[in-house]
């Protein structure tokens, strides 16, 4: 790929912490954007001691904001969002190589996660349980109430949503009263410092929310094991993800890990909007969402028609230039792209058969389609982390069931059927945390539940309240309460 000089001007950035722009004392990381191979910013490699001493601020800080003021906060984030989604999409497509459209798409989320956690902050959180319900019960009242954790939040975000991923940390951290540092994927690290900079701007006190960038290898302990941290909350791979959980010790996690999702394409579906549906899932982002259709499930009886539909809409898929008018930009590097080629080419090696794609300059990889892919090849037992729809052929319910459950995995997954016969025994039988039937296996709202079993997660799920649950402590108070 012929290198250009990117129109987005070069950001020389800082940390965020308590309300300053630290420089930091190590030297800096080039943020490089993925389709030019320029340099478009550089951001401060942090000490441990750096990373101590936000942490050491977070947990002098004690929030004591009303719900009112935590919602208008979000709300006013909101706004901001709104107003400057020009401004957002151009900065992750220039950090990620996203295409325009894809990270609008993203800018819209993040003002919708914080919509979300401003009408959750509102809403009272409480139970409350009468306790002369039995011959032994007394007249008194057992009341709950939700307390913002002790210790400070630290949170680590991956690079392929590079805002979203970070306002589904910090919006439920805010509604809740609670202090977060949070270290970005050091490959889209400036996406994170805007978002910083819009909350305080919306009033956010700066200590509720800090910002480390640096080499994971030289702070990820600090943020693990510092005595002040009460929870991490960490999304990305799941090597690392375990890495985290037997280093953390005694202290609340949320791991958000891998997927490897499957739309299942039975005989009865209709095949053009399962060929619509697979390639939205698998192209999306470049491909790069845990939630991607990675694996598609299709019955022998319809497969050759839905391959032919599936190959006619990933040709008419347009990539290229991000910053052009373009379905899909590159992947997030160019060793992300080597990877998916050499799997195609494995699987080729395998049996499989190429319909389409698998080219690659640089970053840029081309949406690929595989047919006659065996559930054994490591291209679908392994997540395969970009715009690639390998199909895989079944004969009967029972092996699709056996084949999506085959895997480590057990995040989410998409059923193409009408018959709610099927649909039921799916929901009930497929090992993941969520199915979505007529639908992408990544559909869901902000609010509600999101997280997979097995390798896929640990904890609470994400959205937002399930992850204001995992950002609290219960309390329980009774008083006397004649009957």
């Amino acid at each position: 790929m012929n290198a250009r000089q990117t129109p987005f001007p070069f950001r020389a950035e800082t940390m965020r912490i308590d309300g300053r722009r630290a420089a930091g004392s190590r030297g800096v990381i080039e943020v490089l954007n993925p389709f030019s191979g320029v340099c478009i910013g550089t951001v401060p490699k942090a000490s441990a001691s750096e990373v101590r001493d936000a942490i050491a601020l977070a947990r002098s800080y004690r929030p004591r904001l009303s719900r009112h003021e935590r919602a208008a906060i979000l709300e006013r984030a909101a706004r901001l969002v709104d107003e400057r989604t020009g401004e957002i999409s151009a900065l992750i497509t220039a950090e990620a190589g996203l295409s325009r459209k894809d990270t609008r798409y993203e800018a819209g989320r993040v003002r919708d996660v914080f919509l979300a956690a401003a009408h959750a902050a509102r809403q009272d959180d409480g139970q409350i349980f009468s306790c002369d319900i039995t011959a032994q019960g007394r007249q008194r009242r057992v009341f709950t109430q939700r307390d913002p954790l002790l210790g400070v939040i630290t949170a680590i975000t991956p690079f392929n949503h590079p805002m979203n991923q970070v306002a589904h940390k910090i919006a439920p951290s805010i509604a809740t009263n609670n202090r977060m540092v949070l270290k970005p994927s050091e490959k889209v690290p400036l996406s994170a410092l805007y978002l910083a900079d819009l909350l305080y701007e919306a009033g956010l006190p700066p200590l509720m929310f800090q910002v480390v960038t640096g080499d994971p290898g030289e702070i990820a302990d600090e943020l693990i094991t510092h005595p002040d941290v009460e929870m991490v909350t960490f999304t990305g791979g799941v090597e690392i993800g375990k890495a985290i959980a037997a280093r953390a010790g005694y202290r609340r996690m949320v791991l958000e890990l891998g997927g490897n999702d499957p739309l299942i394409v039975m005989d009865d579906a209709d095949l053009d909007e399962a060929a619509q549906l697979a390639t939205l899932g698998s192209y999306r982002n470049s491909g790069q969402r845990c939630t991607a259709v990675k694996r598609i499930l299709v019955h022998q009886a319809v497969a050759d028609d839905f391959v032919e539909r599936l190959v006619a809409r990933t040709r008419a898929w347009t990539f290229g230039d991000p910053e052009s008018d373009v379905e899909m930009g590159t992947v997030i590097d160019e060793a992300a792209a080597r990877l998916f080629e050499s799997r195609v080419n494995e699987a080729v090696s395998q049996g499989a058969r190429l319909l389409v794609g698998n080219q690659r300059e640089g970053a840029l990889y081309a949406p690929t389609v595989l047919d006659h892919v065996r559930p054994d090849m490591p291209l679908v037992r392994q997540e395969t982390f970009g715009p690639v729809s390998p199909v895989i052929r079944f004969g009967c319910l029972d092996e699709a069931v056996a084949i999506v459950n085959g895997t480590a995995y057990g995040l989410s997954s998409g059923v193409c059927t009408n018959r709610l016969d099927v649909i039921t025994r799916l929901v009930n039988e497929l090992q993941v945390g969520t199915v979505n039937v007529r639908e992408v296996p990544g559909y869901r709202l902000e609010l509600t539940p999101f997280g997979g079993i097995k390798d896929s997660g640990l904890g609470y799920k994400e959205g937002v309240l399930e992850a204001m649950k995992s950002f609290t402590t219960t309390k329980t108070y009774s008083l006397p309460w004649p009957a």
